[in-house]
């Protein structure tokens, strides 16, 4: 029997926290720039960091602005717009995502395929003006190139990011080139959609089924769905999750957590 593994990007092939945070900052600078007069660079390296703590939420893009600018207005209370950032913590954001996001998306009148345009825009501005140092912003996991150059099974990317920023990364930094019918990319429908015709395509009968994450959230929407029972799951032990949710994972009889080494192993 052959192997079908459809993979999340990042977080689980990619480690781009460093690009996708800077772009945001990038964007959220061209989104409000008022909020941002007199920030500094203290300021700036302060968001930085705390978005690597938060990336854990993140499921599509845009939202690393959305994060940007919250963490901005807990910072410097005097341009605080949003009813939810007095007090807030990284654990606070964390726990609440889900719910906070709504708030601040009707609070500061956003329209998410506004944001995601930007987004995207920013980041081929970026890397128009300075390839090299935004793949660099990026970086595979050990062992991952290898294991995709190498790959005895069938591979697919089933990912939030746009394909153009995923195919770029895949053939410059991974040295992978990977057919694009075979990257489903942000707009071509959620993921569980994606799975079910994945698993329905003619050449694909008989194949065992893999797809691995590093949202458990994205799992469990899996999980949700009786068409996709024959779907192997796995959360990766690296990428963006926390320790809670590997722990929620463990006990649960449909996801296997996943080392990396095992990972490299599997597609081999």
């Amino acid at each position: 029997m052959g192997h079908l593994y459809a993979l999340d990007f990042d977080g689980v092939l990619c480690d781009s926290c460093g690009e996708s945070s800077i772009s945001a900052l990038k964007a959220a600078k061209v989104r409000w720039p008022p909020l941002f007069n007199g920030v500094d660079s203290t300021t700036d390296d302060w968001i930085i960091e705390q978005m690597i703590k938060v990336r854990p939420v993140v499921e599509t893009g845009y939202e690393n602005l959305l994060l940007v600018r919250l963490l901005l207005e807990t910072r410097v209370p005097s341009i605080r717009k949003s009813s939810v950032a007095e007090g807030l913590t990284v654990d606070g954001i964390l726990e609440n995502w889900i719910k906070l996001k709504s708030i601040v998306m009707e609070e500061w009148d956003e329209n998410r395929d506004d944001l995601i345009d930007l987004f995207g825009k920013v980041r081929d501005e970026w890397l128009k003006m300075d390839f090299a140092g935004w793949i660099g912003a990026n970086r595979f996991y050990p062992g991952v190139s290898d294991a995709l150059k190498f790959a005895s099974s069938k591979v697919y990317i089933v990912t939030t990011k746009q394909s153009r920023f995923a195919d770029a990364l895949l053939r410059e930094l991974a040295g992978v080139t990977i057919p694009p019918e075979r990257i489903y990319g942000l707009g071509t429908g959620p993921k569980v959609e994606v799975l079910k015709k994945l698993q329905k395509m003619p050449e694909h009968q008989g194949l065992a089924l893999h797809f691995v994450e590093d949202r458990l959230a994205t799992l469990k929407n899996v999980i949700n769905e009786p068409e996709l029972d024959e779907w192997n799951l796995y959360l990766v032990d690296w990428g963006f999750n926390t320790k809670k949710e590997r722990e929620e994972a463990a006990v649960n009889p449909r996801i296997q957590v996943l080392e990396i080494s095992d990972f490299s192993k599997k597609l081999i």
